[in-house]
């Protein structure tokens, strides 16, 4: 039997602890504990890796703090839209999902995607009749509501800038003040098969239908039993164009690197190189964990069978 190990992440970027309140802080930290025995109770009943995560995931999405499902932002028309994708590291099989609306839990449909859909990747209306098709539970706009993300668009829906994510101050502070709100998870099972999942609502005010690294294999969700899962959270553009997921990957497979060493390569070189602010978690077959970030902070946390258990939300 493989060592049990679980990471997820609930979004990095400018977190600090002057910004934070106690009552939030706290709220936040049983978030993303509550997340983690979610999807680690799957894994000590023997449960694969891809169903750990999802069921991770799904916590953080029926949680408003965090911007994924429920508490997703709003874009330029006032709507949520909704990426996911979910990656099997013992088969390497992927489903992902973009753009979809009223959906309680993108994550759920990015996996029926991967196991029923003989594709990987839906996106818009065709996600959200594959959803009505699959049983997928559907919420309506209402259940996607919350006072501070509606805030937050009101003050930006007249202008042409997007934020990266939630924040409670001013327009002005908003732009300086990058929080990146995705959500992940990467589990390794008593197998030794690994599986990486990633879900988001995206940026305040985005337009053009806009798609982040999120939902994308091998930029922000990739896993293969070989070398690594991997979930990522930052700036999405810079992700996308690093390959980022892949490249730890490809860093492990070809010049022989571990887990942390290619992790640190590509966030801490690679991607600050490009401007690329945000983070990753990771896991190996070994299980094996890593969480590293080139921002002031990020949401993580991790639990593994040999009885370490961290939860962060600042650079220590």
């Amino acid at each position: 039997m493989q060592p049990l190990s679980l990471v997820i992440h609930g979004g990095a970027g400018t977190i600090l602890k002057e910004d934070m309140t106690p009552e939030l802080e706290a709220a936040y930290i049983k978030g993303l504990d509550d997340a983690l025995k979610a999807g680690y109770a799957v894994l000590e009943q023997d449960g694969t890796s891809a169903h750990a995560v999802k069921a991770a995931i799904v916590v953080l999405e029926d949680n408003l703090l965090f911007n994924a499902g429920r508490g997703s932002v709003f874009t330029k028309k006032g709507v949520q839209e909704m990426d996911a994708a979910i990656m099997d590291g013992k088969t390497l099989e992927a489903g992902s999902v973009a753009g979809v609306r009223n959906v309680r839990n993108p994550i759920e449909l990015a996996e029926e995607v991967m196991n029923n859909s003989n594709h990987v990747f839906l996106s818009g209306k065709g996600a959200n009749d594959f959803a009505i098709k699959q049983g997928i539970k559907l919420e309506p706009d209402e259940y996607f509501f919350s006072q501070f993300r509606y805030d937050q668009w009101k003050q930006m829906r007249d202008s042409d800038n997007y934020s990266l994510d939630h924040t409670h101050q001013g327009l002005e502070e908003l732009m300086k003040d990058k929080k990146f709100g995705t959500v992940g998870a990467v589990a390794c099972d008593a197998f030794g098969n690994i599986a990486a999942a990633t879900s988001t609502g995206g940026m305040t005010n985005k337009k053009y239908g806009r798609i982040g690294d999120s939902p994308l294999i091998g930029a922000g969700t990739y896993a293969n039993n070989n070398t690594c899962a991997i979930s990522c959270t930052g700036h999405g553009e810079p992700f996308i164009r690093a390959v980022a997921a892949y490249d730890v990957s490809c860093l492990m497979e070809y010049k022989g690197m571990t887990l942390q060493q290619a992790m640190n390569e590509v966030v801490h070189v690679k991607l600050l190189a490009m401007g690329g602010e945000g983070g990753m978690i990771g896991v190996d077959a070994k299980g094996n964990t890593g969480m590293v970030f080139n921002s002031a902070g990020m949401y993580r946390a991790m639990l593994n069978s040999q009885g370490e258990h961290v939860v962060g939300i600042y650079k220590d």
